[in-house]
């Protein structure tokens, strides 16, 4: 089903704010799971994505995924098998390297972010229909969100306190 285009819910700015929050999220996430043992991190621990690595991974690849490769209609060359693989990585080393290399490719989108692009259709082979990057920068924030509260819920199972999250405190 294809969604009519629309205009963007918000201007290029907008984006660039919420990313800058949802990448300072990450951070912050990512920093407090790297103090965690191996052992810990990758506990099964029956979420979506079963351990705490695998879904701070998970959350790398939708990045990757939607607006690395899909923007740029090379949805084929997506690293499946690699990159995009959890059982690939064996420290938070290896994550981090991966999430500076997603968080290169974002930066770039945004940098030259505007409404012309913000309105370009994107497709994605796993999604009936075609998309606007808007409706794009959308999903990759509210799939952070979503997988990040499985992060809160890990942590509070191993009695951690997690870092804060919410928008006016990471933004203000």
């Amino acid at each position: 089903m294809n969604r009519p285009i629309r205009e963007s819910i918000a201007g290029p700015n907008y984006y660039r704010s919420l990313f800058a929050y949802n990448r300072r999220v990450w951070n912050r996430y990512f920093n407090a799971s790297a103090k965690l043992s191996w052992k810990t991190l990758s506990k099964n621990m029956e979420i979506s994505h079963y351990s705490m690595k695998n879904t701070l991974v998970h959350i790398l690849t939708v990045y990757n995924g939607w607006l690395n490769y899909n923007v740029y209609g090379r949805s084929s060359e997506i690293p499946h098998g690699t990159e995009h693989n959890p059982d690939k990585y064996n420290s938070m080393k290896q994550v981090r390297e991966f999430s500076n290399k997603v968080w290169k490719g974002v930066d770039m989108l945004l940098d030259n972010l505007d409404d012309k692009l913000l309105s370009k259709k994107v497709k994605a082979p796993w999604l009936p229909g075609t998309y606007t990057l808007a409706d794009v920068l959308m999903q990759v924030s509210f799939e952070q969100a979503h997988h990040i509260g499985e992060v809160i819920a890990m942590m509070w199972q191993l009695d951690i306190e997690p870092p804060e999250m919410t928008w006016i405190m990471n933004t203000r």
